[in-house]
């Protein structure tokens, strides 16, 4: 994971990068303010998740600086270029703080954002040189999160298994037991 990065100068936003994007990948700009992200926001305090586009593997699209996002975001955003994950830590003033937060979110609270920019896009009617270019790195960032998802996916199974077994082992440990106390009171 890389050092954490103060981009307000205020301790309010705070990115750390989990995965780098690819060297030359691109990221918003005046030409490219449409992103695609996948999420997940946690509470600080709590690590409880209230918002996330894992599970159904969705993707949330805004325009950066046009204030349809929560302040920290068009900040850190910003910074990123396709195919990075980072961890954005945002304290109330540049997350919901007074402004009003969703009813599962105190206003009050530092919210922490894993945020995978999947694309970024030019403003409808715009143009692009390198449509190509940025459909083949989409297409390898697809495969990679399919990647990411089916092992995912084994690690999940495998700790099922496990747990299926230990409680199966507790389960023969709790039976043995009552048959050993059987028949010696009389």
């Amino acid at each position: 994971m890389g050092d954490a990065v103060d981009l307000t100068g205020d301790g309010g936003v705070i990115k750390t990068i989990i995965r780098q994007a690819k060297p030359g990948a691109l990221g918003p700009s005046e030409d490219l303010p449409l992103v695609d992200v996948h999420y997940e926001g946690t509470l600080a305090e709590s690590g409880q998740v209230f918002d996330t586009t894992r599970e159904d593997n969705t993707v949330f699209s805004f325009e950066i600086g046009k204030g349809s996002v929560i302040q920290s975001w068009d900040i850190a955003l910003r910074t990123m270029k396709v195919g990075e994950v980072a961890k954005i830590t945002c304290k109330p003033e540049y997350a919901y703080g007074s402004a009003g937060s969703p009813p599962d979110i105190p206003s009050d609270a530092t919210l922490i954002f894993e945020v995978e920019l999947v694309a970024c896009k030019p403003r409808k009617g715009s143009s692009m040189s390198s449509v190509s270019e940025e459909r083949a790195r989409l297409e390898e960032l697809k495969k990679q999160r399919e990647l990411a998802a089916a092992t995912k996916e084994e690690e999940k199974k495998k700790r099922e298994e496990a747990k299926a077994a230990a409680a199966a082992r507790m389960q023969a440990k709790l039976e043995s037991k009552k048959g050993k106390g059987k028949g010696k009171s009389k």
